[in-house]
């Protein structure tokens, strides 16, 4: 199905040259980069800004880091958009608990200042605390089905988020980011992270050789990535985009979860295997760091400079309906 998104073409135009703008910002040095109309665009940079991690992909992708991007100069260009960012989350069950911290953290450090739209989905929207929204911004919680296994939570929101965009989303948001409900935010989120297509490296296995990657590796599994193969391993907690390219990216994994389903083949991380098999075929326009996607059980590192978002510590037996 294709997603009409109603922009204007001067928009599509001036959010290109502002892109454009952003990664002269981001580079180290020269890039050939590809802008959101996929034109070849020479971009060069003579400051060093970071030499202790890569800033690029080996597809000219940006790699967002602490130091390699002035927030408050692209928050500025960004802000003669009028943007809305929509953001889903999920809490059934037990999950609830984390809603406030999140949506309160969510409020101090995430899009400050530009439009947002949370979408929380839950089986208890009796549980939902109430949370003082800033100007723009607003919640929207939705009733779903509650479910035995923590595992099929996991593979049923790739499906609602398809039809979440296809139902609602493409006349009212410009990008949407699909985030994890455990999770809480402690710096700096803004719209240095929108991208076409964005996914996070996963806090495990940022530093790690790709024998490391914990990718479905049976070939029965339409997840499967064969031994040899990966660029980066990414974080299911977070990932997001342009409307039309994330409902591509739930569209197609719904497609092959219900394949494998099908075949009675669960991938080793349920969608989380599916959309690492996605951005192999598919590689994401941008890539942010683990500053983006920490996990407060961590030890820390030396490249994180600065934690923006994190998943919080918790007992697994106890919030998880099932082991």
């Amino acid at each position: 199905m294709y997603i009409h998104i109603h922009r204007s073409s001067t928009q599509k135009n001036k959010c290109t040259h502002m892109l454009v703008f952003l990664y002269m910002l981001i580079f180290i040095n020269t890039h050939t980069i590809n802008d959101t109309q996929h034109n070849q665009i020479q971009i060069s940079k003579s400051v060093t800004l970071r030499t202790d991690v890569a800033s690029v992909t080996s597809w000219s992708a940006p790699i967002l880091w602490e130091g390699t991007f002035d927030p408050i100069l692209i928050d500025s260009i960004y802000k003669q958009q009028n943007l809305m960012i929509a953001t889903t989350v999920f809490a059934l069950g037990k999950y609830t608990r984390f809603v406030k911290d999140f949506l309160e953290s969510a409020e101090q450090h995430y899009f400050v200042g530009f439009r947002v739209h949370y979408y929380l989905f839950t089986d208890q929207p009796e549980s939902v605390p109430e949370v003082k929204m800033g100007e723009n911004r607003s919640l929207t919680v939705r009733k779903v089905q509650s479910l035995n296994r923590w595992q099929d939570i996991s593979m049923g929101r790739m499906e609602k988020l398809e039809k979440l965009i296809e139902n609602e989303l493409a006349s009212e948001a410009d990008y949407i980011f699909c985030l994890d409900i455990d999770t809480k935010f402690y710096g700096h989120w803004g719209v240095e992270s929108l991208g076409r297509l964005v996914g996070v490296i996963h806090p495990w296995f940022f530093d790690a050789p790709r024998d490391r990657f914990t990718y479905e590796r049976r070939p029965e599994s339409q997840a499967y990535i064969p031994v040899g193969e990966g660029d980066y391993y990414y974080a299911g907690a977070a990932f997001g985009g342009s409307l039309e390219d994330v409902h591509h990216l739930t569209k197609t994994c719904r497609e092959q979860l219900h394949i494998d389903a099908a075949n009675s083949i669960e991938a080793a991380w349920q969608e989380e295997s599916h959309l690492n098999k996605y951005f192999l075929l598919n590689k994401p326009s941008k890539l942010l760091s683990p500053e983006y996607m920490w996990r407060d059980i961590n030890e820390s590192a030396a490249q994180i400079k600065v934690i923006r978002f994190s998943n919080v510590a918790k007992n697994y037996a106890e919030v998880r309906p099932n082991p």
